[in-house]
């Protein structure tokens, strides 16, 4: 990696979704990642636009690139989750010499330009120049349950790539949602990330449907509500 930290990063150097799985393979090992936050910096954007290609290969590197920055922010100035709401909107992230934030990775490139507190029914008016070349063409709900914003409630992280990115989301909600849902008598508790980003679901009905395709559920007719969050920072939070 170190060739590719010296020089603009292009396709020719190395493949964008390679490196965002090499990411986080050297967070969970626990090694050093100076190399590829270097690696960052220094891609090409327009080859990056270029080489995600593909829903997929978009999904996975933008999901994995988001989760590998959290972690490896975190775990070098664990003080910044005291001020969440500044640590996702103002955090630099230098990727091809441009400023991201989490925010602009989360819900404007993943989220197809939502307004963070529209709860997934408003569009940004204005969105930038850099948004509007990377961001997904649709929204998707399955991306809440493999984003990890750092703490102990946020879903585990897998390392996504491409050619099985959903198979491996379904692994995720399958084990994740049983561990956040509760039912007693005619009383759905669940997950309070449906409730954030309801529009992404289509709405109640849609997230009953939701938890009914992932076997969560065997009927839609229960009624529903949203438990707490544990917003305890918890880093390395990996799928077993």
């Amino acid at each position: 990696m170190n060739a590719c930290s010296q020089s603009t990063v292009k396709e020719s150097d190395v493949n964008f979704n390679t490196l965002s799985q090499s990411f986080l393979d050297l967070i969970k090992a626990e090694k050093n990642t100076d190399d590829i936050v270097n690696a960052y910096a220094n891609i090409d954007l327009d080859a990056l636009e270029g080489s995600l290609n593909t829903y997929e290969k978009k999904l996975a590197f933008w999901i994995n690139t988001y989760n590998a920055f959290i972690m490896q922010i975190l775990k070098e100035n664990p003080s910044l989750f005291d001020d969440r709401s500044s640590f996702y909107t103002e955090t630099p992230i230098n990727i091809g010499g441009e400023t991201f934030t989490f925010d602009l990775i989360e819900h404007g490139i993943i989220r197809n330009s939502r307004w963070k507190y529209g709860l997934g029914y408003i569009k940004k008016w204005f969105p930038s120049k850099l948004e509007k070349k990377f961001r997904l063409k649709q929204k998707d709900g399955r991306v809440h349950f493999a984003l990890n914003c750092g703490a102990i409630s946020c879903p585990p992280v897998d390392i996504y790539a491409p050619e099985k990115i959903n198979e491996q989301l379904t692994k995720v909600i399958k084990a994740y949602l049983p561990t956040v849902t509760s039912i007693s008598d005619n009383n759905l508790t669940t997950s309070p990330l449906f409730s954030w980003f309801r529009g992404d679901f289509g709405g109640k009905s849609g997230i009953k449907e939701f938890l009914k395709e992932y076997e969560i559920i065997d009927n839609t007719k229960y009624s529903l509500s949203y438990g707490d969050y544990d917003w305890t920072l918890l880093l390395n939070n990996f799928v077993k």
